[in-house]
């Protein structure tokens, strides 16, 4: 094992590929901005405050020099929050060459300018190569090693294929897919359907009501994935469907937990603080409402789920706005486009 791998964020997930990757031998330094943190985590080799009860492999460095991690690597591993990744990446650019890949495991679309991350890093680093590693995959089971799958999406299918070895092991299973664009709306347009899927929970509306979030859900996610030049199939597959059914449905999920207390009467920042961590969807929501009035596309759970957070709209009332939209069509899109006479 030669590779030499940075990883640029401590938070959970980052911390739980720095761990399975340190585990098959490659030399892995991992970046956290709180020189505090990193002296606590290399006393105790643990991250008590994002991965706790996880012991870190004694190979595994963590630093809080941006140079350190960044220089010499031969793989980046991008783990800091959507509206972190602008900064951080001009902040190591320097360090970093044209030969180096950019792995990208965050999932969000940047406020403002409206840019995924792809776009962001080619922005910025515009010789080197990209790949997403994005699927159903909570750090706290994939460091306990619990069978996980995702998927590795690059323009490049070499690269895509190297990043599937990189990760690969017999707990931690990578498909591939040249769709970029769809991998990463579906890592990122998850979130907000998953908010609302915690907004019915704490509402205790049922599994009838969440099941119908997330079916309606994915269309939404499709449809807007369209029109941004997306393949529509990636949406049924591991980091559309999959990474939607376990963002909804598990505790282990910042978003339906932030959704739950929302649901429950408590404030968007109560509910921020309480969870504790980054809750990429609430940004993420902003960002997908703009997207689809800049594409023309009807997104309502979206919608509803943006007046919540952004306008202060009751939530039970935008419950019942759902329910008593017009009447349509299940599958709207196939009809009118096959001019299905029915």
């Amino acid at each position: 094992m030669t590779e030499k791998i940075g990883v640029i964020g401590g938070g959970s997930w980052g911390t739980a590929l720095a761990i399975l990757l340190s585990e098959k031998g490659y030399q892995v330094e991992m970046w956290l901005r709180d020189k505090l943190q990193v002296e606590e985590i290399e006393n105790s080799r643990e991250n008590k405050k994002y991965l706790p009860n996880v012991k870190l492999p004694s190979n595994l460095k963590v630093t809080n020099d941006l140079e350190k991690v960044s220089f010499n690597k031969d793989v980046i591993l991008l783990s800091v929050p959507t509206h972190g990744v602008r900064e951080t990446l001009y902040n190591c650019k320097r360090y970093i060459n044209k030969d180096q890949i950019i792995v990208n495991v965050a999932k969000g679309i940047e406020n403002d300018s409206l840019l995924r991350i792809s776009e962001i890093v080619k922005e910025i680093l515009p010789q080197n190569k990209y790949s997403i590693l994005s699927g159903p995959s909570h750090a706290e089971e994939v460091a306990k090693n619990m069978p996980t799958t995702v998927v590795s999406a690059s323009e490049d299918k070499t690269v895509a294929e190297f990043v599937q070895d990189l990760f690969i092991t017999p707990f931690f299973r990578v498909y591939t897919n040249p769709d970029v664009v769809g991998v990463e709306l579906g890592g990122s347009l998850k979130n907000v359907i998953a908010l609302g899927a915690g907004i019915s929970d704490g509402l205790e509306c049922g599994d009838n009501t969440k099941a119908a979030l997330m079916t309606r859900g994915i269309i939404e996610m499709a449809r807007l994935g369209e029109k941004m030049g997306a393949n529509t199939s990636t949406f049924a597959g591991l980091s559309g469907i999959g990474d939607l059914i376990v963002t909804c449905t598990s505790m282990h999920s910042r978003n339906r937990r932030a959704g739950i207390l929302i649901g429950e009467g408590k404030t968007l920042e109560q509910s921020i603080k309480t969870v504790g961590m980054v809750v990429e969807g609430i940004k993420t929501t902003k960002s997908a409402y703009e997207l689809a009035e800049k594409y023309g596309v009807i997104m309502p759970i979206t919608k509803e789920i943006y007046g919540v957070l952004y306008e202060g709209k009751d939530v039970k009332n935008s419950v019942i706005n759902l329910m008593l939209r017009d009447r349509k069509h299940e599958m709207e899109d196939v009809i009118i486009d096959k001019n299905i006479s029915w």
